[in-house]
């Protein structure tokens, strides 16, 4: 078990392999995991390339929700909806450690809004599937303000109380690229692909990459290679073709992370529609609250993006419309951006009216490109992916399996000890237990505003493909997505752990609590 989930392991199988695999993957997000878990469900031999970690760029950026999109509804767009509901019961099933049913409030100024949003979320649940969801239900004001403490009764008539999923995103992407392992699939993070290679024909037939930690190139051969790097993808298809027109505009939103006190229950808030035209959530999550989210188009996509001063003041203003507590950039213990993949619209076309479905693409070369969609949508899109890919090479048809296919560390029964200390883990928590039970000192909180403990370093070390600080604090665990400054002050201590798995120097451990401080400036409000 210690070193199945091993960078290491992946990668030797990965470059010992001499016969052409049936696919690579390009891109560690959603989208690419999601394929190469089904594609290695199918019994395709698959290899997944990411450049820096799994899920570093907009797979953990979201606004932690399953859901079918009540905008989405608002625009019409009713089979994105209906396909987002069906798969949001899905991932209930098969991941119930992490995804949960969430109440929210939808706050209505005056009777003809209530008679509107309490009509489009009856339809709403119409285009739901299954029962684990419940239905929507007209709130009166007092019953609103019961559920909502914190919300402010001016301009309130009353509400609509509806149920959606809430999820932690990079931990469920890191239990899909343990999923995929399990079924043959080989995942490599800190692998940037750097040429596609055509061989004596037109058509792709592998790829080179540099190792981020040797800064060796290696080259794989493939079948079919998928592009699956999000807002990133339009750089890979001008490494087949330099000429490609771009396929998607990228647009960012930020977050802002709070206290619960600004927020306190377990009941989420939507404001169906926000002077940017945008949906905004103040959701509780992990013992905080989470306030999102904008829509600012971008003129291009980076690795790091940072929350522009206007998205803040803009969320902060928001907020306190509906808030009786104001709060203000101090009271910020983190700020997280993140860019959408929206597929190309007209010309002036803002990209808060830009569809959020999946577009693939597949070149003369036979590069295969999949972009845009959502979280909730991902095992959808992988597999209508894999069944592009299998069509496209010529493959044995073989029909997708991942409709029921349980994630690694989804518990027997679907639920989880309440008195489970590592309750996101699912199955995978006992064992984090017993490490404690060998080694008692992994026990011990690594800062008093957070519950992490170091045996979650360890953990991640050896089974979550955790290779640098960051990767621990901000993916494996949410420290630097709940408190940004906590997470500065956690580093030193995650870095002395991981060098005694790791094998690192003092040096690397000074490398590696700079380079967090440095990517921690992103956040800290």
């Amino acid at each position: 078990m210690a070193h199945r989930h091993h960078r290491d392991e992946h990668l030797a199988t990965a470059l010992n392999r001499t016969d052409p695999w049936d696919l690579i993957i390009v891109g560690g997000g959603a989208s690419g995991v999601g394929a190469a878990l089904d594609a290695a469900a199918r019994g395709l031999s698959v290899v997944l390339l990411e450049a820096t970690d799994f899920g570093k760029g907009t797979s953990s950026r979201s606004t932690k929700l399953i859901h079918g999109g009540v905008r989405y509804l608002r625009q019409g767009n009713v089979s994105l909806v209906r396909e987002s509901l069906r798969e949001r019961s899905r991932l209930l099933r098969n991941a119930p450690h992490l995804v949960h049913p969430l109440e929210f409030i939808l706050p209505c100024r005056h009777l003809a809004e209530t008679a509107f949003y309490g009509f489009g979320m009856k339809l709403y649940d119409l285009l739901g599937y299954g029962r684990e969801f419940h239905g929507s239900k007209r709130l009166s004001k007092g019953q609103v303000l019961t559920k909502l403490p914190a919300l402010s009764p001016l301009h309130l008539n009353a509400g609509i109380s509806y149920f959606d999923g809430q999820f932690d995103d990079s931990r469920l992407l890191i239990n899909m690229v343990q999923t995929a392992s399990e079924k043959g699939a080989i995942l490599i993070n800190g692998a940037r692909v750097m040429e596609l290679t055509k061989g004596h024909g037109t058509r792709l037939d592998g790829l080179a990459f540099r190792d981020g930690e040797t800064g060796s190139m290696h080259r794989l051969l493939a079948k079919c290679i998928i592009n699956a790097t999000g807002p990133f993808c339009d750089a890979i298809r001008r490494l087949d073709r330099p000429e490609a027109k771009p396929l998607v505009a990228a647009s960012q939103g930020i977050h802002l992370v709070l206290p619960k006190e600004f927020f306190p229950g377990d009941t989420a808030l939507i404001v169906p529609k926000t002077r940017d035209g945008r949906v905004m959530f103040i959701i509780p999550w992990h013992d905080h609250i989470l306030l999102g989210t904008t829509d600012t188009p971008i003129p291009n996509a980076t690795e790091e993006p940072m929350a522009i001063d206007a998205e803040v003041d803009f969320l902060l203003e928001t907020a306190a419309e509906y808030l009786l507590t104001r709060p203000s950039r101090d009271d910020c213990l983190s700020v997280f951006a993140g860019i959408r993949p929206l597929v190309t619209g007209s010309q002036g076309t803002s990209t808060a009216a830009l569809p959020r479905d999946h577009t693939i693409d597949i070149s003369p070369s036979g590069l295969l490109t999949i972009t845009g969609g959502k979280w909730t949508t991902y095992r959808q899109m992988a597999e209508d992916c894999i069944d592009r890919a299998i069509e496209s090479v010529g493959f044995t048809s073989r029909p997708s399996v991942t409709h029921e296919l349980r994630l690694h560390g989804c518990p027997l029964g679907n639920s989880v000890s309440a008195s489970s200390r590592f309750p996101f883990y699912g199955t995978d928590g006992v064992l984090i237990e017993q490490l404690i039970q060998e080694q008692p000192e992994l026990g011990e909180r690594l800062h008093p505003d957070l519950p992490m403990v170091a045996a979650e370093v360890v953990w991640a070390v050896r089974n979550e493909w955790a290779r640098t600080v960051e990767d621990v604090l901000a993916r494996r665990n949410r420290a630097l997505f709940l408190n940004a400054r906590a997470a500065i002050a956690m580093a030193p201590a995650v870095a002395r752990w991981m060098a005694k798995e790791l094998n690192r120097d003092s040096a690397w451990q000074s490398s590696q609590i700079l380079a967090l401080e440095q990517i921690a400036k992103n956040f800290v409000p």
